[in-house]
């Protein structure tokens, strides 16, 4: 079961691997990694409890993946953690499946999250690690005192919103909404549902936020994309084949420059808009036009938000557009300008050890550990931070079983899990 954090006056416990973070990535790893027993793996987590994106749980929110791609179900369908027996154990399969579901709500999807945490063992909430060390073996600390050793690390911390610095000191304006948190804040809006709100963003979570500015009756929104369209997510057969096992074998191997090459131009099959949630928001603009005569959400891509001022009560933006400056008003402005990767913890003499490219970045190796000093004794592992050492498929979660194997391969030295993707039917170049 999570617990909560041990005592100031316990035992530094060792474990073999120890988890930063308990999203569906290290909740994937955390519940395949029995089949290293008695090794045991431990999981940090500085949320109060189990959570994935809880502050963008609006209404109407779908996954933008199919139901199988859960913790383990594409590498063990028979594993007591799939989503099928949490479906079927909670007594939820006929109303779901009677319910024509094409995706399952996000909702669904979080609280077969916090099902599957409530059976891992060794999972620790509130507990922010804020430094990793290396003596004989790999120190964890949070608030400045060791929690863990281990043999090996793996880092799942997730992405962090990025707010664009242009805000300056409007970030910490209660008038500039991170789309993280819009979910808990929208009860704030003010009730004139005819003031000015901008949405800034041009992928899946600026759609859901303009999404739930609209089911609120809003009708003075602007949608501000940086695209010259919000285009749709790709997720035709030939897209889906970029998410497979075989692709990622043939990805690690190629030059960085055409790896880099690829993700640019595979984009929209991972940061797209789903084209059903594209079609309820002109379906809801168009019926609000019907009945209030005008469009209550003006839909405005080929712009850069550049700028950001007060203006009496209200924002300025100022977007550069193919046209030249265009400056735009608002009483609110929600911002959901991309992720970024979270910092990793480790100390200034540990950091000094992590190999890096000529970028700075660091290297990342087809197994998902990082080159570093000790790799031949303790190996760290990545989790999400590898879009162009293994490519998009890394930032979703549609393989989070398959990577987990490949983990677990790796720290038992031998093929613990065995792969298996045929009937394919593309040849890579």
């Amino acid at each position: 079961m999570p617990e909560n954090r041990p005592p100031d006056s316990a035992p530094i416990p060792f474990y073999d691997t120890v988890g930063i973070g308990a999203g569906p990535a290290g909740l994937s790893l955390a519940a395949l990694f029995g089949v290293l027993a008695p090794r045991e793996i431990a999981l940090f987590d500085a949320q109060a409890g189990p959570g994935w994106h809880s502050g963008m749980l609006h209404p109407g929110v779908r996954m933008q993946t199919g139901w199988v791609k859960d913790l383990v179900s594409l590498l063990d369908p028979t594993h007591p953690l799939s989503l099928l027996n949490y479906l079927v154990t909670t007594g939820k399969v006929y109303a779901l499946v009677g319910a024509n579901f094409d995706s399952i709500p996000r909702l669904e999807y979080t609280q077969y999250l916090a099902w599957a945490a409530a059976q891992i063992p060794r999972l620790t909430y509130s507990t922010r690690i804020d430094k990793i060390s290396v003596d004989d073996a790999i120190v964890t600390y949070a608030e400045g005192r060791p929690i863990a050793r281990s043999e090996h690390l793996v880092l799942g911390q997730g992405t962090v919103a990025h707010l664009p610095e242009f805000f300056g000191d409007l970030a910490a304006s209660d008038r500039v909404i991170v789309a993280d948190v819009l979910a808990d804040r929208i009860g704030e809006l003010p009730a004139d549902l005819d003031a000015p709100i901008v949405v800034i963003g041009g992928g899946q979570t600026s759609a859901e936020c303009a999404g739930a500015l609209l089911g609120r009756g809003y009708r003075n929104i602007r949608w501000i994309g940086r695209r010259s369209w919000f285009a749709p997510l790709e997720d035709s057969p030939a897209a889906n084949d970029l998410y497979r096992p075989s692709y990622q074998e043939y990805f690690v191997q190629l030059p960085a420059e055409d790896r880099k090459r690829l993700v640019a131009d595979q984009l929209l099959t991972s940061d797209g808009i789903t084209p059903g949630t594209l079609r309820d928001l002109y379906q809801v603009n168009y019926e609000g036009r019907l009945r209030e005569g005008r469009f209550p959400m003006t839909i405005m891509p080929g712009r850069e938000v550049t700028g950001a001022t007060m203006a009496g009560d209200e924002i300025e933006l100022v977007c550069q557009t193919s046209g030249g400056e265009e400056r735009l008003r608002a009483a609110y402005v929600v911002v959901a300008a991309g992720r970024r990767n979270a910092p990793m913890p480790f100390d200034e003499e540990m950091d000094e050890l992590i190999d890096r490219d000529d970028n700075g970045d660091v290297i990342i190796e087809a197994d998902y550990s990082l080159r570093w000093k000790y790799s031949d004794r303790n190996k760290i592992f990545v989790l999400n931070r590898g879009r162009f050492s293994h490519g998009l498929v890394d930032s979703n979660v549609s393989i989070l079983p398959i990577r987990s194997a490949i983990i677990i391969n790796s720290l038992a030295e031998r093929k613990v899990f065995n792969i298996r993707d045929e009937y394919l039917s593309t040849q890579w170049a």
